[in-house]
Formats: C-alpha cells, sequence, structure tokens
C-alpha cells in the first residue's frame, strides 16, 4: 500500500517548473531508495501508457524529473543512466507514433531483438497491444549494441498449434 509520503510520483505530476520540481526534490531525496525506486517505476509506467497526444507532455515531464533528481545514480547505481534511457523510450515512441497512422494499430503487434553476429537466440515478444509492442520496442531500443538491430511487426495472418495438435499432420 501507498502511503503518502511515498506518492511522490502524483505530487510530481502536479509540478510545473523547475523551481517546484527542485523543493519536491529535496523532500523526495531524504526518503531515500524506496521512495526513488517507487518513483522511478511510475515514471516507468507512464512511459507505458502515454500516446500521441502526451509526447510533448511526457518530454517535459522528464526534464521536470531530471531536475528533481538530477542524479539519481547516488542512491542506486543501477540508475545512473535512467535518464537517458527514459529520455530514448520517449524519443522512440514519438518516432513510431509518428510513423504508425491511429488506424493501422489494432491487431496483434510482436518485438523481435537479433544479433546476426552472436550466437545468442533471438528474441521475440509476440502477442502484443500496439501500446505494449512500441513500449517493449522502444526500452529494449534504448540500450542496444551496433550489431543488434530491433523490428516492431504487426501480425497480418498467424496460425498457432500446440504439441497436441499434432493430429492429422503426423499420419
Amino acid at each position: 500500500m501507498k502511503t503518502a509520503q511515498y506518492d511522490y510520483f502524483h505530487q510530481f505530476c502536479e509540478v510545473r517548473d523547475e523551481t517546484s520540481a527542485l523543493s519536491l526534490g529535496s523532500k523526495f531525496r531524504a526518503d531515500g531508495f524506496t521512495a526513488v525506486r517507487r518513483f522511478l517505476d511510475e515514471f516507468r509506467d507512464y512511459l507505458r501508457q502515454f500516446g500521441d497526444a502526451e509526447c510533448q507532455q511526457a518530454s517535459e515531464r522528464l526534464q521536470l524529473a531530471r531536475a528533481m533528481l538530477p542524479n539519481p545514480g547516488e542512491v542506486s547505481p543501477s540508475w545512473v543512466n535512467i535518464w537517458k534511457e527514459y529520455d530514448s523510450i520517449i524519443r522512440t515512441k514519438r518516432v513510431v507514433l509518428g510513423s504508425i497512422p491511429v488506424t493501422a494499430r489494432e491487431g496483434e503487434w510482436q518485438v523481435l531483438l537479433d544479433n546476426p553476429h552472436s550466437n545468442q537466440n533471438i528474441a521475440v515478444y509476440p502477442g502484443l497491444t500496439f501500446m505494449e509492442a512500441i513500449y517493449m520496442f522502444a526500452y529494449f531500443r534504448s540500450d542496444m549494441m551496433p550489431s543488434e538491430y530491433i523490428r516492431l511487426q504487426k501480425i497480418d495472418t498467424l496460425l498457432t498449434f500446440t504439441g497436441v495438435d499434432r493430429k492429422g499432420f503426423d499420419e
């Protein structure tokens, strides 16, 4: 259960300028790791959900978050590059949302990651809605190596079989 003390994302959503962000940030940082983790998790949920109309707002929110918490890596080393990652997610989602018309977004989508110069398996994330797929596409794109590639694909035709569906195929 979330306490008012740690409900910084809700409070952050009311912030309109850097001065207010700095003020909230000083209280926020005093609450330490748990408060920061919850805030970053809620910010990530926001990034999963924002759509076409919120692209500019998402960029502005990120700038205010940077003002509120300029060095999240001081709280945990795993957050050294969190603002860079979130910025990449916002930028990629903006490009994808601008590239795929609303009328073409219904249906099943998948994200595929591969490195043709590696012996690692191809990673495929099927069965996604458009919004789930573009978030995953943006998330994985934020940390790609030069030889890797990522694909966002809409499924046009789909057949699914399971191991028990063999009757009629092996006769």
